[in-house]
């Protein structure tokens, strides 16, 4: 794979074995000899960072999950950041400069991102992040601060949204409470077009963990302004394989539509789960269940279920990436939507980066941010709306569409629609 994957001891002592020797002299010497033989040196792979033509490498630092509680999003979504850095590369990289990957697996643990965190900015001198779950970003952010590193994570927590908070993390998506509301101003309309009489009654089936939790009190404000009961909320035991005791809780309340705030093999379970039980209820899936996985696990019980998707697999942005993962091979489970997510949300990054090169100003983190934030509209080829940060707010997409499945595939069955 064409990006440096750091370890732990073992390999610790062997990158400070590494530094003892002067490695481009070293490679200029072993290329030297080669041609003297008649041989060709041989070139190191794109994004390993090891060639540039314009300077030293661009660090960018990146934690996965792909061994943890929802790897089954993480591994796509890495895949799409790695290509997204091997593409830009092969491309001539950045002002002639080549980007440098330097990641790992944390396994969704928020011990392991903290440390990552540190070993990445303070020992391999990254200069942004790519980082992934809501309790280690809001875990980091008061780090993320002090360090002067720009920040997009794969959450979308309204806790990680206000510069005046959290001046160096950008959000690329509406954040998750802006989804959920979304997701309730549907599930209105909806109620309504079907001549239902008075109210709806929604339910929370969600992740056990700060992820899950994330949008509920901003969802309940919304539906109590708008006259619906206090929603539901059930949590989803972490590695549960029967959520029927959930799901039974959710079809005694008299729930109509069920918002789920997990990623896709939980939500896929209850979804079938629900089918056997009988319960007649609409699922919503906001935006870590809303993808193809979801329906590749649910299969036929996917039917029906809508979800709100920042990311569309539609659009030029999205069939470079494809195309690009058709090219190399690489393999992401088909899980189209989640492996452009992670290809945009890290081409918003690198897009920071090459501007603050175009303009002329020095490679630091105040300065990326900073061009971040005043640099206008960043296109992402129809992915998503134009981003815009700001000085005042760094939530950069306001507005998404809903799909809904049918026929195995999700389809659009709104404009764009807002929070506010």
């Amino acid at each position: 794979m064409a990006v440096q994957l750091l370890g732990d001891d073992k390999e610790d002592g062997m990158r400070n074995e590494r530094r003892r020797f002067n490695l481009p002299a070293l490679m200029l010497a072993l290329a030297m000899l080669l041609a003297a033989c008649g041989g060709q040196p041989q070139q190191p792979p794109a994004a390993g960072g090891g060639a540039t033509t314009g300077g030293p490498p661009i660090k960018i630092g990146a934690i996965f999950d792909l061994t943890g509680a929802t790897a089954d999003v993480g591994t796509p979504y890495s895949k799409g950041q790695i290509a997204f850095v091997d593409w830009k590369n092969a491309n001539g990289g950045v002002a002639g400069r080549q980007l440098q990957l330097i990641s790992q697996d944390y396994a969704y643990e928020v011990p392991r991102a903290e440390e990552l965190y540190t070993q990445f900015v303070t020992q391999d001198g990254v200069i942004v992040f790519s980082g992934w779950g809501t309790g280690d970003t809001e875990a980091l952010k008061g780090k993320i601060t002090a360090d002067k590193i720009p920040f997009i994570s794969a959450s979308y927590s309204a806790a990680l949204a206000n510069p005046a908070e959290t001046p160096y993390n950008f959000l690329v998506a509406p954040t998750y409470s802006d989804q959920l509301i979304i997701a309730m101003k549907w599930a209105l309309d909806d109620w309504k077009a079907k001549g239902k009489s008075g109210t709806p009654k929604f339910a929370y089936l969600i992740n056990d963990s700060p992820f899950g939790r994330s949008p509920l009190a901003d969802g309940t404000a919304f539906a109590t302004a708008n006259g619906i009961e206090t929603p539901l909320e059930v949590p989803s035991p972490r590695g549960a394989t029967d959520l029927t005791p959930q799901l039974t809780q959710i079809r005694d309340y008299g729930a109509n539509y069920v918002f789920l705030q997990n990623v896709s093999s939980p939500a896929a379970l209850a979804i079938k789960n629900a089918k056997s039980l009988g319960l007649d209820v609409q699922f919503v899936c906001l935006n870590w269940c809303a993808n193809e996985l979801l329906i590749k696990l649910a299969g036929a019980d996917a039917e029906g279920v809508v979800g709100a998707i920042p990311f569309s697999p539609e659009g030029e942005g999205a069939k470079v990436a494809l195309e690009f993962a058709k090219e190399k091979g690489i393999d992401y489970g088909g899980a189209d939507s989640t492996f452009v997510q992670g290809w945009t949300a890290m081409s918003i990054l690198v897009t920071g980066i090459e501007r603050t090169l175009k303009d002329g100003k020095e490679l630091t983190g105040e300065n990326i941010k900073n061009t971040l934030e005043t640099m206008g509209p960043i296109e992402t080829g129809g992915v998503t709306p134009p981003v815009v940060f700001s000085t005042t707010d760094h939530a950069g997409v306001k507005a998404l569409r809903m799909f809904r499945v049918e026929n195995g595939k999700w389809v659009a069955i709104t404009d764009f629609i807002s929070a506010k």
